[in-house]
Order: structure tokens, then sequence, then C-alpha cells
């Protein structure tokens, strides 16, 4: 044959094709090993660092929003006026602001019917009122406790004499206080001539003490207490056979402008004297009562 090929020829071809081969299996590994190793690590780093970038701006931007509320909110407070709580009026703040009107019998009734409301039936509450006859003319504020007694009694001086009867008096004052006793007895000077008077309170005398001086003598005119008197008409130390005139000082204020019948424990004690003989006094004809 003519032609000298050199090489054996079926060599060359295997040796190429061998080489092609290699070439695109390279090829192929090159793109598949090398962003499988290296971009999908690097991209996963990249989202969990935006997350937590992300989260942190979050907190961040809450922080910053909330925590100018909290101020606001405080200054607020502070800025709004704080609202003031009402005071109950007092009895006091009541008769400061308002003008004292004396007292007359319908206070009496409307207190003895609110005070036996709850205690009496309807039936027995109407056995306790008591008709305008059994009530004297009541003081207007311009008299003195001597000027009163002499209009309601006219005839006291005829009266005190024909008083004999021991452990009893023909007159009562009922007051609020020892003091208030004190001074009361020493405004009946003009009234009371030769009569007698008596304290009746339980501030440094004992009660056994009034029972002996009322037994001793002829006793005109006692002054005290409500609770004092009661309880020496509980004890029979005085009787009410002799008593003709029963005067409330109704229209006197303390200190604190309050009426006797405006403190809760006296008003009570009032009301237990009315009911010890007194308001049946009044119902037989026998006792008046008057407010001074």
């Amino acid at each position: 044959m003519g032609d000298d090929l050199g090489d054996e020829w079926w060599t060359n071809e295997a040796n190429s094709d061998a080489s092609e081969v290699e070439e695109e299996t390279e090829q192929e590994k090159r793109p598949t090993e090398k962003p499988n190793t290296q971009t999908k690590p690097e991209k996963r780093k990249r989202i969990a660092e935006k997350t937590v970038k992300a989260k942190k701006k979050k907190k961040n931007e809450q922080k910053e929003v909330i925590i100018p509320q909290k101020k606001e909110t405080e200054d607020e407070k502070s800025a709004k006026p704080k609202r003031k709580r009402k005071k109950k009026k007092t009895i006091t703040d009541v008769l400061a602001s308002s003008e004292p009107k004396p007292g007359c019998p319908t206070d009496l009734q409307k207190l003895v019917a609110q005070y036996f409301s709850d205690k009496r039936s309807v039936i027995e509450q109407e056995e306790l009122k008591l008709h305008d006859s059994c009530f004297l003319s009541s003081n207007d504020l311009t008299h003195s406790l001597s000027s009163y007694l002499k209009q309601i009694c006219p005839k006291w001086s005829k009266i005190q004499k024909q008083h004999a009867e021991k452990s009893s008096v023909v007159m009562l004052i009922v007051c609020s206080s020892a003091l208030r006793t004190i001074e009361l007895i020493k405004q009946l000077t003009t009234f009371k001539g030769e009569a007698k008077a008596i304290k009746l309170f339980a501030k440094h005398i004992k009660i056994e003490e009034q029972v002996k001086l009322l037994q001793k003598g002829v006793t005109h005119i006692g002054v005290g207490t409500p609770s004092r008197i009661s309880a020496l008409i509980e004890k029979d130390g005085l009787n009410l056979q002799a008593l003709r005139y029963l005067v409330l000082d109704w229209n006197w204020r303390d200190q604190k402008l309050r009426r006797m019948v405006d403190i809760p424990e006296i008003k009570v004690d009032v009301f237990k004297l009315l009911e010890s003989g007194i308001l049946n006094g009044c119902k037989e004809d026998k006792v008046k009562i008057g407010l001074f």
C-alpha cells in the first residue's frame, strides 16, 4: 500500500476519544462541585444574618416606640388636674352657711316620729303624737333663760311655795353637758327666787350622792343631762309626780354649731327620757314641754 500512517491509527483515535471524554467529565464536575460547596452555605449565612438583623431592628423599633408612649402617658397624667373628692357636708357646714332658726313643736314631733318609726308599730306611733296643748311657747331667740321662764311660768312664786315633795322637782331643764348645766343654773338667779336648784349630771358626781341630796330636802328645779336624769328616774331617786314643766335647751349650739339633738348619743338619751314617763304625763295634761 502506498501511504505510511506512522503510528497505528486506531491508537490515536482511542486516545483522542478518551481525552475528549475526560474533558467533558471535568467540565461537568466543575460547575456541579464548586457551586454546591461554596455558594449554598454563603447564601444561608447571609439569609440568617438578614433575619437576625431584621429581628433586632424590629425589637429596637418596638422599644423606641413603647418608651415614648409611656412617657407621654405619665406626662399626661401629671398634666391632667386631679379630681378632688367631694367632701360630705357636716352638720357644722350646713349650720354655718344657714341662719339659726328657733325650734318649734313640729321639730320635736318630727324627731320623735323618726326615732320610733322602726321601734314601734303604727298604732303605738300614733299614741306617741302630742297635741299642741302639750307645748309651751318656744323661745324666739330673743329671750334669756330667766325671761323665757317668766313668760311660760308667770305664777312661779306661788307654785314654788306649794311644792313640798322630796325626791321630786317642779321643773326639769335638760341640756347637753355639765358645763352647760352650770351656765344655765347661773342664769336662773333672777327667776328662781327662793327656790332650790340642783345639778343633775354625771361629771365628778356619783349618782348615790344625788339621790341623797334629793331625799334630804325639797328641790324645785333640776338642771342636767338627759342620761343622768333618766338614770335617777330608773333608780327611783327622782320621781315625776310633782313635775309640771320640762324645758329642753333646744336652740343652744356648741363649738361645732351642733344642737343637743344633733349629737347622736345625746339625742338617744333625750328620747329615752321622754319615753320614761314624760310623754304619758303630757297626754294626761300634767306636764308641759318648752323649747328654749
